[in-house]
Protein backbone atom coordinates (compact mmCIF):
# COMPACT_ATOMS: atom_id res chain seq x y z
CA UNK A 1 0.00 0.00 0.00
CA UNK A 2 1.32 3.44 -0.94
CA UNK A 3 1.73 5.54 2.20
CA UNK A 4 4.56 7.98 1.52
CA UNK A 5 5.73 10.29 -1.26
CA UNK A 6 9.32 11.58 -1.20
CA UNK A 7 10.22 14.71 -3.14
CA UNK A 8 13.61 15.83 -4.33
CA UNK A 9 13.78 19.62 -3.97
CA UNK A 10 16.09 21.27 -6.50
CA UNK A 11 14.59 20.86 -9.96
CA UNK A 12 11.40 19.24 -8.62
CA UNK A 13 9.95 21.71 -6.12
CA UNK A 14 11.98 24.76 -7.09
CA UNK A 15 13.46 25.44 -10.50
CA UNK A 16 16.83 26.13 -8.93
CA UNK A 17 19.38 24.36 -11.09
CA UNK A 18 20.09 27.41 -13.30
CA UNK A 19 20.60 29.49 -10.13
CA UNK A 20 23.02 26.95 -8.65
CA UNK A 21 24.94 26.78 -11.92
CA UNK A 22 25.10 30.56 -12.15
CA UNK A 23 26.20 30.85 -8.51
CA UNK A 24 29.18 28.51 -8.89
CA UNK A 25 30.03 30.19 -12.18
CA UNK A 26 30.08 33.59 -10.45
CA UNK A 27 32.07 32.23 -7.51
CA UNK A 28 34.77 30.82 -9.78
CA UNK A 29 34.76 33.95 -11.89
CA UNK A 30 35.90 35.88 -8.81
CA UNK A 31 38.91 33.53 -8.74
CA UNK A 32 39.65 34.14 -12.40
CA UNK A 33 38.27 30.76 -13.51
CA UNK A 34 35.96 30.52 -16.51
CA UNK A 35 33.65 27.57 -15.92
CA UNK A 36 32.27 25.67 -18.96
CA UNK A 37 28.51 26.28 -19.12
CA UNK A 38 27.47 22.62 -18.87
CA UNK A 39 30.00 21.67 -16.17
CA UNK A 40 27.80 22.24 -13.06
CA UNK A 41 24.93 20.15 -14.45
CA UNK A 42 26.90 16.93 -14.08
CA UNK A 43 26.52 17.30 -10.29
CA UNK A 44 22.73 17.65 -10.24
CA UNK A 45 21.41 15.37 -7.52
CA UNK A 46 24.72 15.31 -5.66
CA UNK A 47 25.78 17.50 -2.73
CA UNK A 48 27.38 20.93 -2.96
CA UNK A 49 30.37 19.68 -0.98
CA UNK A 50 31.03 16.92 -3.50
CA UNK A 51 30.73 19.37 -6.40
CA UNK A 52 33.19 21.81 -4.79
CA UNK A 53 35.70 19.03 -4.07
CA UNK A 54 35.59 17.94 -7.71
CA UNK A 55 35.96 21.53 -8.95
CA UNK A 56 39.08 21.98 -6.83
CA UNK A 57 40.53 18.78 -8.32
CA UNK A 58 39.44 19.39 -11.92
CA UNK A 59 40.70 22.97 -12.03
CA UNK A 60 43.72 22.42 -9.78
CA UNK A 61 42.69 25.14 -7.33
CA UNK A 62 44.64 25.96 -4.19
CA UNK A 63 41.53 27.25 -2.40
CA UNK A 64 39.96 25.16 0.39
CA UNK A 65 36.51 23.60 0.16
CA UNK A 66 35.38 25.87 3.01
CA UNK A 67 36.57 29.03 1.29
CA UNK A 68 35.06 28.04 -2.05
CA UNK A 69 31.80 27.16 -0.32
CA UNK A 70 31.68 30.65 1.22
CA UNK A 71 32.12 32.23 -2.22
CA UNK A 72 29.42 29.97 -3.63
CA UNK A 73 26.95 30.69 -0.83
CA UNK A 74 27.50 34.44 -1.19
CA UNK A 75 26.86 34.24 -4.94
CA UNK A 76 23.77 32.06 -4.43
CA UNK A 77 22.37 34.34 -1.71
CA UNK A 78 22.69 37.29 -4.08
CA UNK A 79 20.77 35.47 -6.81
CA UNK A 80 18.04 34.36 -4.40
CA UNK A 81 17.69 37.90 -3.08
CA UNK A 82 17.31 39.17 -6.64
CA UNK A 83 15.08 36.40 -8.01
CA UNK A 84 13.57 34.57 -5.01
CA UNK A 85 12.68 30.87 -5.08
CA UNK A 86 10.90 29.93 -8.30
CA UNK A 87 8.54 26.96 -7.79
CA UNK A 88 8.14 24.38 -10.53
CA UNK A 89 4.70 24.96 -12.10
CA UNK A 90 1.81 23.19 -10.32
CA UNK A 91 4.04 21.37 -7.83
CA UNK A 92 2.74 23.37 -4.86
CA UNK A 93 -0.84 22.36 -5.68
CA UNK A 94 0.28 18.74 -6.00
CA UNK A 95 2.04 18.79 -2.62
CA UNK A 96 -0.96 20.31 -0.86
CA UNK A 97 -3.36 17.86 -2.50
CA UNK A 98 -1.28 14.82 -1.50
CA UNK A 99 -1.04 16.19 2.04
CA UNK A 100 -4.82 16.64 2.24
CA UNK A 101 -5.34 13.07 1.03
CA UNK A 102 -3.30 11.73 3.93
CA UNK A 103 0.00 10.66 2.39
CA UNK A 104 3.16 11.04 4.46
CA UNK A 105 5.36 13.54 2.61
CA UNK A 106 9.08 14.16 2.91
CA UNK A 107 11.84 16.01 1.12
CA UNK A 108 15.10 14.15 0.51
CA UNK A 109 17.44 16.70 -1.05
CA UNK A 110 21.15 17.12 -1.55
CA UNK A 111 20.80 20.70 -0.34
CA UNK A 112 21.71 21.63 3.23
CA UNK A 113 19.13 21.51 6.03
CA UNK A 114 19.15 25.30 6.14
CA UNK A 115 18.45 25.57 2.41
CA UNK A 116 15.60 23.06 2.56
CA UNK A 117 13.98 24.86 5.49
CA UNK A 118 14.35 28.23 3.76
CA UNK A 119 12.64 26.96 0.61
CA UNK A 120 9.70 25.26 2.36
CA UNK A 121 9.17 28.32 4.56
CA UNK A 122 9.30 30.72 1.61
CA UNK A 123 6.80 28.63 -0.40
CA UNK A 124 4.58 28.12 2.67
CA UNK A 125 4.58 24.33 2.41
CA UNK A 126 6.49 23.41 5.59
CA UNK A 127 3.34 22.07 7.25
CA UNK A 128 2.82 19.61 4.38
CA UNK A 129 6.03 17.69 5.09
CA UNK A 130 6.62 15.33 7.98
CA UNK A 131 10.36 15.18 7.41
CA UNK A 132 13.03 17.31 5.68
CA UNK A 133 16.16 15.23 5.09
CA UNK A 134 19.41 16.60 3.74
CA UNK A 135 22.03 14.65 1.82
CA UNK A 136 24.60 16.66 3.73
CA UNK A 137 23.69 14.63 6.83
CA UNK A 138 24.51 11.20 5.38
CA UNK A 139 27.82 9.58 4.53
CA UNK A 140 27.36 9.09 0.80
CA UNK A 141 25.57 11.50 -1.57
CA UNK A 142 23.30 10.49 -4.43
CA UNK A 143 23.62 8.26 -6.49
CA UNK A 144 24.12 6.30 -3.25
CA UNK A 145 20.77 5.54 -1.57
CA UNK A 146 21.76 6.91 1.86
CA UNK A 147 19.51 9.97 1.90
CA UNK A 148 16.46 7.96 0.86
CA UNK A 149 17.17 5.20 3.37
CA UNK A 150 17.43 7.82 6.11
CA UNK A 151 14.15 9.36 4.96
CA UNK A 152 12.41 5.96 5.15
CA UNK A 153 13.73 5.52 8.68
CA UNK A 154 12.51 8.96 9.78
CA UNK A 155 9.08 8.42 8.21
CA UNK A 156 8.94 4.95 9.83
CA UNK A 157 7.99 3.48 6.44
CA UNK A 158 9.31 0.64 4.29
CA UNK A 159 10.64 1.03 0.74
CA UNK A 160 7.60 -0.97 -0.38
CA UNK A 161 5.31 1.78 0.95
CA UNK A 162 6.82 4.79 -0.83
CA UNK A 163 7.40 6.45 -4.17
CA UNK A 164 9.92 9.15 -5.12
CA UNK A 165 9.92 12.11 -7.53
CA UNK A 166 13.32 13.00 -9.02
CA UNK A 167 14.67 15.09 -11.88
CA UNK A 168 18.30 13.95 -11.96
CA UNK A 169 20.19 10.90 -13.08
CA UNK A 170 21.90 10.67 -9.69
CA UNK A 171 18.58 10.92 -7.89
CA UNK A 172 16.94 8.22 -10.01
CA UNK A 173 19.91 5.91 -9.46
CA UNK A 174 19.72 6.54 -5.72
CA UNK A 175 16.00 5.73 -5.66
CA UNK A 176 16.56 2.50 -7.58
CA UNK A 177 19.39 1.54 -5.24
CA UNK A 178 16.99 2.05 -2.33
CA UNK A 179 14.43 -0.22 -4.00
CA UNK A 180 11.81 2.53 -4.31
CA UNK A 181 9.83 3.25 -7.51
CA UNK A 182 10.64 6.66 -8.93
CA UNK A 183 8.80 9.12 -11.15
CA UNK A 184 11.28 10.95 -13.36
CA UNK A 185 10.42 14.60 -13.94
CA UNK A 186 11.89 15.91 -17.18
CA UNK A 187 12.89 19.43 -16.19
CA UNK A 188 14.40 21.23 -19.20
CA UNK A 189 16.39 23.44 -16.80
CA UNK A 190 18.08 20.44 -15.19
CA UNK A 191 20.34 19.75 -18.15
CA UNK A 192 20.65 16.50 -20.06
CA UNK A 193 19.70 13.95 -17.39
CA UNK A 194 19.46 10.21 -17.99
CA UNK A 195 16.16 9.23 -16.34
CA UNK A 196 15.81 5.92 -18.16
CA UNK A 197 15.77 3.92 -14.91
CA UNK A 198 12.64 5.70 -13.68
CA UNK A 199 9.37 3.77 -13.56
CA UNK A 200 7.67 6.49 -15.60
CA UNK A 201 8.55 9.94 -16.95
CA UNK A 202 6.46 13.12 -16.72
CA UNK A 203 6.95 16.52 -18.32
CA UNK A 204 4.91 18.48 -15.78
CA UNK A 205 2.66 18.28 -12.74
CA UNK A 206 -0.47 19.97 -14.07
CA UNK A 207 -2.32 16.68 -14.71
CA UNK A 208 -0.67 14.57 -12.00
CA UNK A 209 -2.78 13.50 -9.02
CA UNK A 210 -2.87 10.81 -6.35
CA UNK A 211 -4.42 8.33 -8.83
CA UNK A 212 -1.33 8.71 -11.02
CA UNK A 213 0.94 7.94 -8.04
CA UNK A 214 -1.19 4.94 -7.09
CA UNK A 215 -1.09 3.57 -10.63
CA UNK A 216 2.69 4.00 -10.90
CA UNK A 217 3.14 2.34 -7.52
CA UNK A 218 0.90 -0.60 -8.48
CA UNK A 219 2.63 -1.10 -11.83
CA UNK A 220 6.03 -1.24 -10.09
CA UNK A 221 4.82 -3.82 -7.56
CA UNK A 222 2.65 -5.78 -10.05
CA UNK A 223 -0.51 -4.99 -8.12
CA UNK A 224 -3.97 -4.47 -9.67
CA UNK A 225 -4.75 -0.81 -10.28
CA UNK A 226 -7.96 0.61 -8.83
CA UNK A 227 -9.78 2.35 -11.67
CA UNK A 228 -12.63 3.93 -9.74
CA UNK A 229 -14.40 3.90 -6.40
CA UNK A 230 -18.12 4.44 -6.00
CA UNK A 231 -20.43 4.44 -3.01
CA UNK A 232 -20.76 0.65 -3.09
CA UNK A 233 -18.16 -0.62 -5.55
CA UNK A 234 -14.51 -0.88 -6.46
CA UNK A 235 -13.68 -1.14 -10.17
CA UNK A 236 -10.17 -2.50 -10.53
CA UNK A 237 -7.89 -4.65 -12.65
CA UNK A 238 -8.52 -8.34 -12.11
CA UNK A 239 -5.58 -10.20 -10.54
CA UNK A 240 -4.71 -13.73 -11.61
CA UNK A 241 -5.94 -15.17 -8.33
CA UNK A 242 -9.49 -14.01 -9.11
CA UNK A 243 -9.71 -15.88 -12.43
CA UNK A 244 -11.42 -18.94 -10.85
CA UNK A 245 -14.16 -16.69 -9.43
CA UNK A 246 -14.54 -14.97 -12.81
CA UNK A 247 -14.76 -18.31 -14.64
CA UNK A 248 -17.48 -19.42 -12.21
CA UNK A 249 -19.56 -16.39 -13.24
CA UNK A 250 -18.88 -16.97 -16.96
CA UNK A 251 -20.14 -20.54 -16.69
CA UNK A 252 -23.63 -19.50 -15.61
CA UNK A 253 -26.04 -19.87 -18.51
CA UNK A 254 -27.80 -16.61 -17.65
CA UNK A 255 -24.48 -14.83 -18.26
CA UNK A 256 -22.78 -16.69 -21.10
CA UNK A 257 -25.81 -16.91 -23.38
CA UNK A 258 -25.29 -13.24 -24.16
CA UNK A 259 -21.46 -13.38 -24.10
CA UNK A 260 -20.42 -16.03 -26.63
CA UNK A 261 -16.77 -14.99 -26.73
CA UNK A 262 -16.54 -15.13 -22.95
CA UNK A 263 -18.33 -18.47 -22.98
CA UNK A 264 -15.49 -19.89 -25.05
CA UNK A 265 -13.06 -18.59 -22.46
CA UNK A 266 -15.05 -20.32 -19.72
CA UNK A 267 -14.23 -23.67 -21.32
CA UNK A 268 -10.48 -23.16 -20.93
CA UNK A 269 -8.64 -25.23 -18.38
CA UNK A 270 -7.65 -23.30 -15.23
CA UNK A 271 -4.01 -23.27 -16.35
CA UNK A 272 -4.89 -21.94 -19.83
CA UNK A 273 -7.22 -19.30 -18.38
CA UNK A 274 -4.48 -18.04 -16.07
CA UNK A 275 -1.89 -17.86 -18.85
CA UNK A 276 -4.34 -15.98 -21.08
CA UNK A 277 -5.08 -13.53 -18.29
CA UNK A 278 -1.39 -12.91 -17.63
CA UNK A 279 -1.04 -11.96 -21.30
CA UNK A 280 -4.16 -9.79 -21.00
CA UNK A 281 -2.68 -7.96 -17.99
CA UNK A 282 0.48 -7.20 -19.96
CA UNK A 283 -1.17 -6.27 -23.26
CA UNK A 284 -4.34 -4.49 -22.15
CA UNK A 285 -3.98 -3.32 -18.57
CA UNK A 286 -0.32 -2.30 -18.70
CA UNK A 287 0.10 -1.26 -22.35
CA UNK A 288 -3.23 0.40 -23.10
CA UNK A 289 -4.27 1.15 -19.50
CA UNK A 290 -7.69 -0.08 -20.64
CA UNK A 291 -9.48 -3.42 -20.57
CA UNK A 292 -12.30 -5.29 -18.89
CA UNK A 293 -11.99 -4.64 -15.18
CA UNK A 294 -13.53 -6.39 -12.23
CA UNK A 295 -16.58 -4.99 -10.46
CA UNK A 296 -16.13 -5.66 -6.75
CA UNK A 297 -18.25 -4.94 -3.74
CA UNK A 298 -16.46 -2.89 -1.08
CA UNK A 299 -16.34 -6.13 0.91
CA UNK A 300 -14.06 -7.57 -1.80
CA UNK A 301 -16.42 -9.94 -3.61
CA UNK A 302 -16.17 -10.04 -7.41
CA UNK A 303 -19.67 -9.54 -8.85
CA UNK A 304 -19.04 -8.77 -12.51
CA UNK A 305 -16.99 -7.00 -15.15
CA UNK A 306 -17.05 -3.70 -16.97
CA UNK A 307 -14.52 -1.86 -19.05
CA UNK A 308 -13.32 -0.31 -22.26
CA UNK A 309 -11.42 -1.98 -25.09
CA UNK A 310 -10.25 -0.74 -28.51
CA UNK A 311 -12.60 -1.98 -31.26
CA UNK A 312 -11.51 -1.98 -34.91
CA UNK A 313 -14.46 -0.89 -37.06
CA UNK A 314 -13.50 -0.81 -40.74
CA UNK A 315 -10.71 1.78 -40.98
CA UNK A 316 -11.00 3.33 -37.52
CA UNK A 317 -10.71 2.37 -33.87
CA UNK A 318 -13.66 2.92 -31.54
CA UNK A 319 -13.83 2.48 -27.77
CA UNK A 320 -16.09 -0.45 -26.90
CA UNK A 321 -17.91 -0.62 -23.58
CA UNK A 322 -18.51 -4.06 -22.08
CA UNK A 323 -20.31 -5.02 -18.88
CA UNK A 324 -22.19 -7.70 -16.99
CA UNK A 325 -23.24 -8.26 -13.39
CA UNK A 326 -23.54 -11.70 -11.80
CA UNK A 327 -27.10 -12.99 -11.47
CA UNK A 328 -27.58 -12.63 -7.67
CA UNK A 329 -26.57 -8.94 -7.87
CA UNK A 330 -28.68 -7.87 -10.81
CA UNK A 331 -31.53 -5.37 -10.43
CA UNK A 332 -29.54 -3.46 -7.79
CA UNK A 333 -28.31 -0.76 -10.21
CA UNK A 334 -24.71 -1.93 -9.84
CA UNK A 335 -24.16 -1.88 -13.62
CA UNK A 336 -25.16 1.76 -13.93
CA UNK A 337 -23.04 2.71 -10.92
CA UNK A 338 -20.00 0.98 -12.42
CA UNK A 339 -20.48 2.31 -15.96
CA UNK A 340 -20.99 5.88 -14.82
CA UNK A 341 -17.70 5.58 -12.94
CA UNK A 342 -15.66 4.19 -15.84
CA UNK A 343 -17.07 6.71 -18.32
CA UNK A 344 -15.96 9.48 -15.95
CA UNK A 345 -12.57 7.79 -15.60
CA UNK A 346 -12.14 7.54 -19.39
CA UNK A 347 -13.05 11.18 -19.89
CA UNK A 348 -10.71 12.38 -17.13
CA UNK A 349 -7.75 10.10 -17.81
CA UNK A 350 -7.80 9.76 -21.60
CA UNK A 351 -10.08 12.55 -22.81
CA UNK A 352 -12.37 9.91 -24.34
CA UNK A 353 -15.94 10.93 -25.05
CA UNK A 354 -17.26 8.52 -27.72
CA UNK A 355 -18.10 4.91 -26.93
CA UNK A 356 -19.65 1.88 -28.63
CA UNK A 357 -21.58 -1.07 -27.20
CA UNK A 358 -22.19 -4.27 -29.18
CA UNK A 359 -25.29 -6.13 -27.99
CA UNK A 360 -26.81 -9.38 -29.25
CA UNK A 361 -30.24 -8.70 -30.80
CA UNK A 362 -31.97 -11.08 -28.40
CA UNK A 363 -30.50 -9.31 -25.36
CA UNK A 364 -33.35 -6.82 -25.13
CA UNK A 365 -32.71 -6.02 -21.46
CA UNK A 366 -29.18 -4.88 -22.21
CA UNK A 367 -30.38 -2.85 -25.20
CA UNK A 368 -32.90 -1.02 -23.02
CA UNK A 369 -30.24 -0.46 -20.37
CA UNK A 370 -27.86 1.05 -22.95
CA UNK A 371 -30.57 3.50 -23.98
CA UNK A 372 -31.09 4.56 -20.34
CA UNK A 373 -27.35 5.34 -20.21
CA UNK A 374 -27.70 7.63 -23.22
CA UNK A 375 -26.61 5.22 -25.99
CA UNK A 376 -28.40 5.35 -29.35
CA UNK A 377 -28.92 2.50 -31.81
CA UNK A 378 -26.70 2.98 -34.88
CA UNK A 379 -27.11 -0.18 -36.95
CA UNK A 380 -25.80 -3.72 -37.15
CA UNK A 381 -22.26 -5.04 -37.16
CA UNK A 382 -20.80 -8.54 -37.58
CA UNK A 383 -17.80 -9.58 -35.50
CA UNK A 384 -16.29 -13.06 -35.59
CA UNK A 385 -19.31 -14.22 -37.56
CA UNK A 386 -21.81 -13.01 -34.97
CA UNK A 387 -24.39 -10.30 -35.62
CA UNK A 388 -24.65 -7.52 -33.04
CA UNK A 389 -26.70 -4.37 -32.64
CA UNK A 390 -24.41 -1.39 -32.35
CA UNK A 391 -25.14 1.38 -29.85
CA UNK A 392 -23.12 4.58 -29.58
CA UNK A 393 -22.81 7.49 -27.17
CA UNK A 394 -20.88 10.76 -27.30
CA UNK A 395 -20.64 12.70 -24.07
Amino acid sequence: MLKGVIFDMDGVIIDSEPSHAKAIENALSSLGISLPKEYPYRFIGSTTEYMLKMIIIDFNLSVSVKALNELYNEALATLIKEEGYIPVPYVIDLIRNLHREGYSLAIASSSTPEEIAAVTDALEISSCFEKLVSGATVQHPKPAPDVFLKTLSELNLEASECIIIEDSSNGVKAACAAGIPVIGYINPNSGNQDLSLASILVEGFDEIDSAFFEKTYCRYHNLPVIIAKTERLLIKEIPVEDIPALKAIYQKSEINKFLPELYNASLDSPETAIQKHKAYIKNMYQFYNLGLWGVYLKSGELIGQCGIEPLQVEDKVEMEIGYFIDVPYQKNHYAKEALDAILTYAARSFNLSSFTALILPENTASSKFAVTLGFSYSGEITRNGILYHKYCIKN
